[in-house]
């Protein structure tokens, strides 16, 4: 049995193509309100905000500022792990991982109207998500990483289209996703791809957006 949510139409159209991820490891090297205003620029529909290092006071200073750049830009922002950080700016959803709270307890804390995702990386924890009630699936990693250490077992194409069978959430690639890899992500039936490495450390930010969103359009 499945507890799939109705979400609001507007919604919907927002949970696909680029999902643009800020990790806050990368704060130093740019200024995020600014990639943010790029992306929104680019056609770039949800962002996140991931910090796994630093302080409540913090990450709450962090997520408040980009929260307001989202909501004047008209942009989707998640807030990764941390239902009581995205509570505290109102922001529209929380991702969680494997090791954070389950989503039945994290949809008691967050009510209803708040987007929750959910990071899987096989078809049990893509039944499971999809059966707990998320909203949308994060889902690899495709390729190897280097955003994060000690990541599961990457998947490839093929994995993906293994799991298109079974959820019918949106659901974004994650993992090493080159612009090169996102028109067969789709066929494989990605619903969009979530970055961060590959918008954060390139040289030309603009020519990333545009190449990576190229083939939603």
């Amino acid at each position: 049995m499945t507890f799939n949510r109705p979400l609001h139409h507007r919604l919907l159209l927002l949970l696909n193509g680029l999902y643009l991820i800020l990790d806050q490891r990368w704060a130093s090297r740019c200024s995020f309100p600014e990639v943010l205003r790029e992306a929104g620029q680019a056609g770039v529909k949800l962002v996140q905000y991931r910090n796994k290092t630093g302080s409540m006071k913090q990450a709450y200073e962090a997520a408040s500022i980009l929260g307001n750049v989202a909501k004047e830009i008209g942009m989707l922002f998640i807030v990764n792990d941390r239902c009581d950080l995205a509570m505290a700016v109102e922001a529209d959803g929380v991702h969680l991982g494997q090791t954070d709270l389950s989503l039945t307890f994290a949809r008691k804390l967050v009510g209803n109207d708040m987007l929750i995702g959910a990071s899987t990386h096989n078809p049990e924890q893509v039944r499971t998500a999809t059966e707990e009630g998320a909203d949308y699936l994060g889902f690899g990693p495709i390729f190897p990483t280097s955003t994060k250490s000690n990541h599961d077992p990457v998947v490839g194409f093929q994995g993906m289209k293994h799991i298109r069978e079974l959820t019918p959430l949106p659901v974004f690639a994650i993992g090493g996703i080159t612009p090169e890899s996102v028109t067969e992500l789709c066929q494989a039936g990605a619903n969009g791809v979530a970055v961060a490495s590959g918008i954060l450390d390139a040289a030309d930010r603009h020519q990333a957006f545009t190449q990576y969103l190229a083939p939603f359009h």
